[in-house]
């Protein structure tokens, strides 16, 4: 990863701080990229102190020219994005009718249409170079459903399609995708109010274990591309 230039769009919460410092140690180039800019700088800073390169960057990811802001800058600094981490999202665990409207559009802005967004600006780049990888996290709940996860299964379903679909579009590009379907992890996903269930968060996955998986995909041997790979808690299998 010496010198590789690794966009984290979402690098402050849990899966995608966690990812940052993995790659960092690797020799990996990091830009975190988010919209609490103080908590990306601290994570950067921290990175940069301990030996590493990082860089904070403000993204909006349901805001066009926030994202297309943030990957001229990343271009016009670095060069290049050599791998995309999609690491942002909300969560809704609710039955339907106690579903506040407005959230249920926030929650498919952030997770599905900022998926288009932020991916789509990375792919300008990526298409001309013929390389790259993105690293996609539906979860679980966008491979399978469970009771209350109809607006969010519904967004997550969304990145599964449009990941699959991407790989059609870009097959002759040299770019790999990969879908982390991921049970529980431990993260602030479960703080959010409109998550309601009664989760033990000590028995579920870590964000440490989880930027292992990612980063053991974007670092597979080519021709190879680690398309989907399914991790989850054992007590918490859906098959």
């Amino acid at each position: 990863m010496n010198n590789k230039v690794v966009l984290i769009a979402g690098g402050t919460g849990g899966i995608g701080s966690a990812a940052a410092r993995l790659f960092a140690k690797a020799g990996a180039k990091i830009v975190i990229a988010a919209r609490n800019r103080e908590k990306a700088d601290a994570i950067a800073a921290e990175i940069n102190e301990s030996g590493g390169e990082a860089w904070a960057v403000d993204l909006d990811v349901t805001d066009v020219s926030s994202v297309d802001k943030m990957t001229d800058t990343v271009i016009k600094e670095l060069g290049r994005i050599d791998v995309l981490v999609n690491a942002f999202g909300t969560g809704m665990i609710q039955g339907i009718m106690d579903v506040d409207p407005e959230k249920a559009r926030d929650v498919l802005e952030i997770n599905a249409f900022g998926t288009i967004l932020v991916t789509q600006a990375v792919l300008r780049h990526m298409i001309p170079e013929k390389s790259g990888k993105v690293i996609m996290f539906p979860g679980i709940l966008g491979k399978h459903v469970m009771r209350n996860s109809s607006v969010y299964s519904a967004s997550k379903f969304a990145v599964t399609g449009f990941t699959k679909a991407l790989v059609e579009e870009t097959r002759r590009h040299n770019i790999g995708f990969t879908l982390l379907y991921l049970g529980g992890v431990a993260t602030e996903f479960w703080d959010n109010p409109d998550v309601d269930m009664k989760v033990q968060t000590d028995k579920m996955l870590s964000p440490q274990e989880v930027a292992k998986a990612i980063y053991y995909a974007v670092n597979q041997p080519g021709p190879g591309v680690l398309n989907e790979m399914v991790i989850q808690p054992d007590s918490h299998q859906m098959v």
